[in-house]
């Protein structure tokens, strides 16, 4: 067994896990989450810009801190479609290793497909035409997989952060924009992961506090997806931020992923999907068990090594 924590530097959130590894198998230490919108402008300007560098670097000192003191081995931070997509994406990315001491890997949209279908099946199998589907701040992931492995896999430019940017809370538009970007695929069954789909569970299963080992696992119909996206668009952004169940901070682009999602049941003729808890950040926790053991004398994960 050997303790690994995982970063995953997301368009709209950053988000840590702290996890056990053995045998494939992931077991969460600690799990927690900051909305720093590393994404904000990018998808206009090409670039990230000082105001959210500024917010991720804070959060990531308070994540090397965990890290430390829970003890894990090896660290690993993902980049994901804000960085790729920014002219200083690999740049902030090399600042990060070199400030923080974590190793970093800047994933292309094939690498973060496959490594969230990694970490949604670590551990459990899937029936042969499962759909997963990643809705992020940037982009959106479409992996078909099952007991055979991975069939198809293709990262669409459709996230809730980047369409909300286009098209704000209008529905009609946003809608448009995805289904004519929606590629053909045939599948039986759909399990959706990351902010958007999570949010969505939550607010299904009514107002109560976010409580994880619910979500995980939760069939949200489509027709639930449709009244949510109804209900959220109907309000102004600041009673939206006051919806019991919905973070404040995702409220401003919610009603685009929730369009997302509505769209993909839509296309492919599913009635549900899953929510589940499992998804990039375990594979990332999965490629960090396999880094090389740091070299005797080395600065430990974590560890900073510049001013």
């Amino acid at each position: 067994m050997i303790r690994v924590g995982a970063v995953d530097l997301g368009t709209n959130v950053t988000r840590l896990l702290v996890a056990d590894v053995e045998t494939g198998r992931v077991e969460e230490v600690s799990r927690r989450r900051v909305f720093t919108r590393l994404g904000e402008g990018v998808d206009a300007r090409g670039r990230l810009l000082p105001l959210p560098i500024a917010r991720a670097r804070n959060c990531l000192t308070e994540y090397r801190r965990e890290i430390e003191q829970l003890g894990a081995e090896r660290a690993l931070t993902v980049g994901t479609s804000a960085i790729r997509d920014a002219d200083n994406g690999e740049a902030f990315l090399g600042e990060i290793e070199w400030s923080y001491g974590f190793a970093t890997r800047l994933l292309s949209g094939e690498d973060e497909a496959l490594l969230t279908y990694r970490g949604v099946t670590a551990g459990r199998d899937v029936p042969q035409g499962t759909l997963v589907v990643d809705v992020g701040g940037g982009s959106t992931e479409l992996i078909v997989g099952g007991e055979h492995g991975v069939q198809s896999h293709q990262s669409l430019e459709l996230g809730c952060v980047r369409l909300t940017e286009r098209f704000g809370d209008d529905v009609d538009s946003c809608a448009a924009h995805v289904r004519s970007s929606l590629p053909d695929l045939t599948v039986q069954a759909a399990i959706g992961v990351a902010g958007t789909v999570t949010a969505l569970a939550a607010l299904d299963l009514g107002p109560t506090e976010y409580e994880a080992h619910r979500v995980h696992g939760h069939r949200l119909s489509r027709r639930a997806v449709e009244e949510q996206l109804d209900r959220l668009a109907a309000l102004p952004l600041h009673e939206r931020r006051r919806v019991p169940g919905l973070e404040p901070e995702r409220a401003p682009v919610i009603v685009a992923g929730a369009v997302i999602v509505r769209e993909v049941l839509a296309r492919y003729g599913l009635d549900e999907l899953e929510a589940s808890e499992h998804d990039l950040l375990h594979g990332a926790a999965l490629e960090a068990a396999e880094l090389p053991e740091p070299e005797e004398g080395a600065a430990p994960p974590g560890a900073r090594t510049c001013c």
